[in-house]
């Protein structure tokens, strides 16, 4: 760890990484403020995990959408693991489904220009028996993105849902019949997830929606 540190000490030297990486590479669980909470938002109800408005989760989920922080990702895996636990035990209790963990997906164009899907880049480091069927599948292209819709940032509650209206397409080889906890990084209007959930659901899937944040 010493070596990893004097590495990357020299990089920032060399190549200075942005002050908010560097702030979110100090942050521990303790200071995210952990409490899962659930919102009826678009007709929906999604849980969220952590608050936006909380500066260290704000700069670690902006760490890791536009840096791809590690140290970030890791934060959120960790937090995302140990709501998922008891969920998955319960639902592994009560029904028979198959589970599924599944990011919101980026368009392909979008993915390329950035290089990574943050939401991806949580489910990668959650702990192996999440991912492998175990427990639950990574399933990465169970949802995909066929509308390059634009961002929501600065779009009004109206427009972000018309923007995101048949934005995604399920693969209908692999969704019908499982469970899915349907993984995005942060929730405002709800509008992104809602989407994706109605569309999983509409070829046969139960769907958990679950940002990481609430902004």
């Amino acid at each position: 760890m010493k070596f990893f540190a004097l590495i990357q000490s020299a990089l920032d030297v060399l190549l200075p990484r942005h002050e908010r990486s560097v702030r979110a590479d100090t942050y521990t669980l303790s200071d995210l403020h952990v409490y899962p909470s659930a919102h009826d938002l678009c007709d929906i109800s999604i849980t969220t995990l952590a608050d936006y408005r909380n500066k260290a989760v704000e700069d670690c989920i902006r760490a890791l959408k536009y840096n791809n922080s590690e140290h970030s990702a890791i934060l959120f895996s960790e937090i995302l693991a140990d709501y998922l636990q008891e969920e998955l035990a319960t639902k592994r209790t009560f029904s028979s489904r198959v589970i599924l963990i599944v990011p919101i997906p980026l368009h392909a164009k979008r993915e390329y220009e950035r290089g990574f899907n943050q939401a991806d880049s949580v489910i990668q480091k959650l702990p192996s028996g999440y991912r492998n069927g175990e427990l639950a599948a990574h399933a990465p292209t169970a949802l995909i993105r066929v509308k390059n819709t634009k961002p929501q940032t600065h779009l009004s509650r109206a427009l972000r849902l018309t923007n995101m209206s048949g934005a995604f397409s399920a693969d209908e080889k692999i969704v019908p019949g499982t469970h899915v906890f349907l993984i995005d990084d942060v929730a405002t209007t709800g509008a992104t997830l809602a989407e994706a959930t109605r569309t999983l659901e509409k070829v046969g899937a139960t769907v958990t929606p679950i940002a990481l944040a609430r902004a």
